[in-house]
């Protein structure tokens, strides 16, 4: 709410100034606007030169549309490799983890005999 009260009081008191002291506001104003149109020319002159670099860099940077499909398919084939090492490595692993399944001797009955005696001492 001060800030709104400022804000007119701001006003009445710049528009009171002007039209009391109009002929130093014209002579600030006309000191003021070759001011401007210097600076505001030196920012156009800048942006316009940095505009033309852009152009002139970007015109170079074009690369030709046989490279990148060239690109693209290397790394396409890149990729299918990469793909299959996986795969292979995968399996390596799993034949790796699995459990070896101890091949059984057939038992004669002599040998379950001599086995049982065995377990009851």
């Amino acid at each position: 709410m001060t800030a709104l009260i400022g804000g007119v009081l701001s006003l009445i008191i710049g528009f009171i100034g002007i039209f009391y002291f109009f002929g130093y506001f014209l002579k600030a104003l006309a000191a003021g606007i070759p001011i401007i149109l210097i600076l505001g020319g030196a920012l156009a002159t800048y942006l316009g030169i940095e505009e033309i670099k852009d152009r002139g860099s970007s015109e170079n940077f074009e690369p030709e549309p046989d490279d990148l499909k060239s690109e693209v398919e290397t790394l396409r084939e890149e990729l299918k490799g990469l793909k299959e090492e996986k795969k292979e490595v995968v399996t390596e692993k799993k034949e790796a983890t699995k459990p070896v399944k101890e091949e059984k001797k057939p038992v004669e009955k002599e040998d379950k005999k001599a086995a049982e005696k065995e377990e009851k001492k």
